[in-house]
């Protein structure tokens, strides 16, 4: 009789398998990337990766769509109470911890530009893109709002507007830097400009 695996130790093995998947994909990209690397990465077998994945284009989904839960299942609010200003939350929400411009780019974003451009025409990927799109979107969008509610920001344009162009420049960033590199593209000075324009179409501190 096989011993009951708990679902702690279930939830842990999958976390594993996902580390060990988004090195892989970093360092290989989608298209290259197999679930072998992933075993060999992960140190399991091949039913041990299949019990929890079906095959790469699951595997890739199911972290991405991960990475996407840890930023917008937090309260907006209580994000406000750990970074201060609905300001701070917005930053956060596009540039991580640091809330700071940088000359690094998310080392996943090639495999996601991959991953979503040769799919562009499959109905799954596009629909899963545009789940993507319209998370990251509204929760932009929801910090907006309550931003203006608490009398931080006065926007010069709708604050729909302002979300997807933050959303746009920085997929234009990231397709940049996939391709070309930091320097070439000057990401901390463009990620530096967006920071101020964003902080002068909002109205901060005015």
């Amino acid at each position: 009789m096989s011993p009951k695996v708990s679902q702690e130790h279930k939830e842990q093995r999958r976390s594993n398998l996902l580390k060990a998947a988004r090195e892989v994909f970093c360092e290989h990209g989608y298209e290259n990337t197999t679930m072998k690397h992933v075993m060999e990465r992960a140190g399991v077998s091949r039913g041990g990766l299949y019990q929890y994945f079906e095959n790469k284009e699951d595997l890739f989904e199911a972290l991405i769509e991960d990475e996407l839960m840890e930023v917008v299942e937090g309260s907006i609010q209580e994000m406000r109470k750990q970074q201060g200003s609905y300001w701070d939350v917005l930053l956060m929400s596009f540039l991580g911890e640091s809330k700071e411009a940088t000359n690094d780019m998310d080392a996943l974003a090639p495999s996601k530009l991959e991953y979503f451009i040769t799919g562009r025409n499959d109905e799954s990927r596009k629909e899963h893109a545009r789940k993507r799109f319209l998370q990251a979107y509204q929760m932009t969008v929801d910090i907006i709002h309550e931003g203006v509610k608490a009398g931080e920001f006065s926007p010069r344009f709708k604050p729909e507007v302002i979300a997807k162009s933050i959303i746009s420049h920085i997929d234009g960033m990231a397709m940049d830097h996939a391709i070309l590199d930091s320097e070439t593209i000057q990401l901390k000075e463009q990620t530096e400009w967006l920071m101020g324009y964003v902080k002068w179409g909002l109205g901060v501190g005015e």
